[in-house]
């Protein structure tokens, strides 16, 4: 289930309006200072009593997954103006996972074009389109009609989503749809995930681009050491052309997963510079 609870709507009713931050303010709108992820464009962060990831609300007024919100005044607009960010929870997903983990470029950010294989109900899809804007573009791959259901119908409001309900193990099903990527995402859980990614890559991700493959251990070898695992998925990784860059486990959000970023069929220039 991706749908969790539908969260309150956070400090309303205090005297009225709820005091500032009224609808989905953190803790009842206390003050919260936003400021630019110094390592992800088009990623924020949140400082107050705690500090949350956010990204910018493309659809102001509304959560996708029961998420909290939080407005700040528009620097430099007109009294009263504000902008609306959307609270990502490292529990709910694992690029954020990997954001506060330390990683040092998602390869998501605004304008990127991305093809993100098991997009679920697209909790982190609408993350992502947040992300990469309206000059961007996110295509959304999940196989579950169930899961495709709640994508369809969430990217309805998203311009800059196309959801496809279809089996990323055969990209060719979905070319009339989707054009070349900057990046491709993949947390499809399946055994042989290295092998789709690089089918995906080879019709879809140009030359030079990355890939971000969440990997679940227990689901590519249930018997081997997690190190061992991801250590053998890098390597599968590195045969279908892709240049390992980072890796890293998402403890404590995720038991037993690890993100890798690679770079795909990098020029000579990249091999060193990356």
């Amino acid at each position: 289930g991706d749908r969790g609870g539908r969260g309150g709507r956070g400090g309303g009713g205090r005297g009225g309006r709820g005091g500032a931050g009224g609808r989905g303010g953190a803790k009842g709108g206390a003050k919260v200072i936003v400021e630019p992820h110094e390592r992800c464009p088009g990623v924020f962060i949140g400082r107050g009593k705690e500090d949350v990831l956010l990204t910018l609300n493309t659809t102001p007024g509304e959560s996708v997954y029961g998420e909290k919100r939080i407005s700040v005044e528009k620097q430099g607009g007109d009294a009263g103006e504000k902008i609306e960010y959307r609270v990502w929870n490292p529990f709910r997903s694992k690029i954020a996972a990997a954001i506060i983990g330390g990683i040092d470029s998602i390869h998501i950010q605004p304008g990127t074009k991305l093809l993100y294989l098991g997009a679920a109900s697209g909790t982190t899809v609408s993350h992502c389109a947040d992300i990469v804007g309206p000059e961007g573009i996110v295509y959304a791959v999940e196989f579950s009609p169930r899961s495709g259901r709640d994508l369809v119908e969430m990217s309805k409001k998203r311009p800059n989503i196309v959801p496809i309900v279809e089996d990323a193990r055969h990209p060719a099903k979905y070319r009339m749809l989707v054009g070349m990527v900057d990046t491709i995402f993949a947390d499809v859980a399946q055994p042989n995930q290295a092998q789709i990614v690089a089918q995906n890559a080879r019709f879809y991700l140009k030359t030079g681009g990355h890939a971000i493959i969440s990997i679940k251990a227990n689901c590519i070898d249930s018997t081997a050491p997690a190190q061992q695992v991801f250590a053998n998925e890098v390597k599968l990784l590195k045969a279908e052309n892709f240049k390992p860059l980072e890796q890293l486990t998402l403890e404590p959000y995720e038991r037993d997963h690890a993100v890798v970023t690679a770079i795909y069929r990098p020029s000579k220039k990249q091999k060193t510079n990356e």
